[in-house]
């Protein structure tokens, strides 16, 4: 698909309405001023007809007939006339009168009425050009100082002008408005553009700074511009909220990546050393059985790491909480783990002491709850004290189910807290090798609380001891269970 710019698109849309409301404003102004100009033409029309009604006089015959005095009847030269009694003979009329084209037997021409004072007006075409003409019916009184008031002679006057001059004024008028709105249209579009390109140009440098942003480079930095709109900001936050998560997800996975590649390394390097150094001379079957072991100790050690990777993948995999129908009973679960590591305490000469209240069904698969009470065990099993005890509590924090194990080892330095949960992370890398440890089960620990939507916390203090806080979600809210 071809890119298009939203600057171009915003203007170009605004600057067609713009043009539509010209062309709507200008046919509205159109109508207007022929509205205008024609009743004012009327006006005149009429001025003129009555003008000629004040033209005819008494013809001073004896049948008191009535004539148009051509002396009164100065009329612009193209304009035309004609005026007729009741009788229908012509007064008089212009030079340049139609004759034949116009007569009382006319569809369009005929008056509404013979009152006096009564005119009509219409349009017709005299010589190819248009015209607009008024009929007026008018009343001259023949003596009227006689008895009976004098003699009442009935006149209908014809009175055209050309329409041209009005046309031409009114498209003068509408001309202007058209022209006008023109140049404010060219106007506008030039002030959008500079408006637009500037009021855009936040949303340019965010899209800018974006850009830049790549798997090597993860510098991004919203313009004040940005932050300060209350469009963009949330689109800035956002973006800046994303890539942090992205840089910390790449970062990860090039640690995950390394660690795992280095372990895997450092074992086959063991192993291989060792088979090496069997075939070097001929050995004794002591010395080739010590040999053996040494490699399958080794292998066991890939093979762990291999097995908590895959452990590891297989929880991130399913991202949603545990619905309804996972169930684990706490308590239960809990005393099947301390049961199966009691040798492991025993050999190390801890204790461990379950201190759990109420039965409790948190919202967690069986086998994953297991896992990670044994990964958090063991770790406090294997960073105690001899003679010690490894104390694990169970309790209910509203909808919330808390298991919190707590030791008294070493503890764990402050500045090494907010990596604990990092894949192969070691606070002390020779100390976890001499314990078996890989690195990958607080990883594992939370990823398991994630999937379930719950949360893991650790609080630890060098030569005191560590405690973690695990919360799980019941299956049923509290108010029920209680």
């Amino acid at each position: 698909m071809k890119p298009y710019s939203l600057t171009h698109r915003l203007i170009a849309t605004v600057l067609l309405i713009e043009l539509v409301s010209a062309l709507s404003v200008t046919a509205v102004a159109l109508l207007y001023e022929r509205h205008a100009h024609f009743r004012a033409f009327d006006v005149l029309l009429r001025g003129r007809a009555d003008s000629m009604l004040g033209a005819v006089q008494d013809a001073e015959d004896k049948d008191d007939n009535v004539m148009l005095d051509g002396t009164e009847t100065a009329v612009p030269k193209d304009d035309v006339y004609e005026v007729t009694d009741a009788g229908g003979r012509v007064l008089g009329r212009s030079a340049n009168w139609p004759v034949g084209q116009i007569s009382d037997s006319s569809e369009h021409v005929r008056p509404r009425s013979h009152d006096p004072g009564d005119a009509s007006y219409f349009e017709t075409s005299i010589q190819g050009r248009a015209y607009r003409m008024i009929r007026l019916h008018g009343l001259r009184i023949v003596d009227p100082g006689d008895k009976g008031g004098g003699v009442r002679r009935y006149v209908v006057i014809y009175y055209g002008s050309s329409v041209r001059r009005v046309w031409q004024a009114v498209l003068r008028a509408v001309s202007f408005y058209a022209l006008s709105s023109l140049a404010v249209l060219a106007c506008t579009g030039v002030l959008m553009s500079w408006l637009l390109n500037r009021g855009l140009a936040p949303l340019r440098e965010l899209a800018a700074g974006a850009e830049r942003v790549s798997a090597t480079s993860w510098t991004f930095v919203p313009p004040p511009e940005a932050r300060m709109s209350k469009e963009l900001a949330p689109l800035a936050s956002a973006l800046e909220t994303l890539l942090h998560g992205l840089e910390q997800s790449f970062e990860q996975q090039r640690r995950f990546v390394g660690d795992a590649a280095h372990e895997l390394k450092t074992s086959v390097a063991v192993v291989k050393s060792s088979l090496q150094l069997l075939g070097m001379k001929p050995r004794t079957p002591g010395e080739y059985q010590a040999g053996l072991e040494r490699c399958l100790a080794d292998c066991g050690r890939m093979e762990a790491i291999v097995a908590q990777m895959l452990t590891l993948a297989h929880v991130e995999e399913g991202q949603s909480a545990g619905s309804p129908a996972c169930r684990t009973d706490i308590s239960i679960a809990l005393r099947e783990v301390a049961q199966e590591l009691e040798a492991v305490a025993q050999s190390r000469e801890i204790s461990i002491e379950v201190q759990d209240g109420s039965a409790m069904a948190a919202s967690i698969e069986p086998e994953h709850f297991k896992l990670l009470c044994t990964n958090l065990l063991m770790n406090a099993l294997q960073h105690s004290l001899p003679g010690s005890a490894v104390t694990i509590r169970v309790a209910r924090a509203g909808d919330f189910a808390e298991v919190e194990v707590a030791d008294h080892g070493e503890g764990i330095a402050p500045e090494e807290l907010p990596r604990i949960f990092e894949r192969f992370f070691r606070s002390d890398p020779s100390r976890s090798r001499k314990t078996g440890g890989t690195g990958l089960g607080l990883a594992i620990c939370k990823a398991v609380v994630d999937r379930y939507g719950g949360s893991i916390a650790i609080h630890s203090k060098l030569a005191v001891g560590t405690n973690v806080l695990v919360r799980i979600p019941i299956s049923v809210p509290a108010s029920i269970l209680s």
